[in-house]
């Protein structure tokens, strides 16, 4: 990882990057408000990814969204709703491996519902939300929500999405099992792709441009110190760059090397002690071993010490170096071993 003046990294490509999803595609084109391009970035070329746990807020979201299905299906007589499992089988997050667009090759992602004419062709998506913020929801869909729907839809050929948002109160995170949607608390809202984004093959084309640049050229977009300043601490910490240089590393690497030194002084001799103790203890057990015996417990007050029996493969190097062959199959392995010396001594 190499860090530039640009305020960006860049990184060796990677060879399985994750794909655009439409949540990534938002966050891409600046409109994901949890979510900045840097972050997806790491995300989607694996140079860091924040572990994901479920939350009282994505439990609701999961307990409830067949709720929602279910009152399209009864409320808009949606008889044509159709499930993941319905269009997948059982067990389809395994199956697609959470992408339901293998055959894109840098898009991706899950679409949540899908309507079925009597055709059997899907002819809208519907993407399931609930919040306890209907402050964002009071003029319009929040744009990153939208366009996470816009590429699931375009990606399938078709042209109609209907948002369905569902407004949580506390007890309905404490309870969501509870919860029943209904028109006081559940709003639909449906738009065509090609009004609402006339120009959205440009986006996509955007999209292209940015994994052209960013995924395959290995360069991140511009970090933002603010926005970005989780991850950047935890690739700081861990990577060299300009705000910790090699000077800084050793300066930190001798005060733990000091820390370690004196915390190992008065313990040699133990250590020493230890270890012949230990090839004695060997020793006896070895001598116990009797035909068909592959393990040798010897019991103490603190613990048990086991010996087991192990056979090893050993290569023969004397009678390949007489045959001739020792040189002929031995091949060169390079490596680097670092040893500190102290300057204090002048050694």
């Amino acid at each position: 990882m190499e860090w530039l003046d640009t305020q960006q990294i860049k990184i060796v490509p990677p060879k399985k990057p994750k794909k655009i999803t439409g949540t990534r595609f938002a966050a891409i084109m600046g409109k994901n408000a949890w979510n900045t391009p840097f972050k997806t970035w790491c995300e989607i070329t694996r140079t860091y990814e924040e572990p994901f746990e479920d939350t009282i807020y994505t439990i609701a979201g999961k307990t409830i969204e067949p709720k929602q299905a279910e009152y399209m299906r009864r409320a808009y007589f949606m008889t044509g709703l159709k499930t993941p499992t319905d269009v997948f089988g059982e067990n389809y997050f395994q199956k697609t491996w959470g992408d339901f667009f293998g055959d894109v090759p840098i898009f991706g992602g899950m679409w949540d519902y899908l309507l079925y004419d009597e055709n059997s062709k899907p002819t809208t998506v519907l993407e399931m939300k609930t919040t306890k913020r209907s402050e964002d929801w009071e003029n319009d869909i929040p744009e990153y929500y939208a366009l996470q729907a816009a590429l699931y839809a375009y990606l399938l050929g078709v042209d109609s999405v209907m948002m369905v948002a569902s407004f949580l109160e506390d007890k309905d995170y404490k309870s969501p099992e509870a919860f029943v949607p209904s028109s006081s608390n559940t709003i639909v809202i449906p738009f065509k792709v090609s009004e609402r984004y006339p120009d959205f093959d440009k986006l996509v084309k955007k999209a292209e441009k940015w994994w052209k640049s960013c995924v395959e050229g290995g360069v991140s977009p511009v970090y933002d110190e603010k926005k970005d300043a989780d991850i950047l601490k935890v690739l700081r910490t861990n990577n060299l760059n300009p705000e910790s240089d090699i000077a800084a590393l050793i300066a930190e690497a001798e005060e733990c090397k000091e820390i370690l030194n004196r915390a190992y002084m008065g313990i040699e001799e133990t250590e020493k002690r230890y270890k012949t103790l230990t090839n004695m203890i060997k020793e006896y057990a070895v001598n116990q071993f009797q035909d068909g015996v592959e393990k040798v417990s010897l019991k103490g007050s603190l613990y048990r010490w086991d010996v087991s029996r192990t056979t090893t493969n050993k290569i023969d190097k004397d009678r390949l170096k007489a045959d001739g062959l020792l040189s002929q199959y031995t091949i060169p392995e390079i490596g680097y071993r670092l040893t500190t010396a102290s300057i204090k001594e002048g050694k």
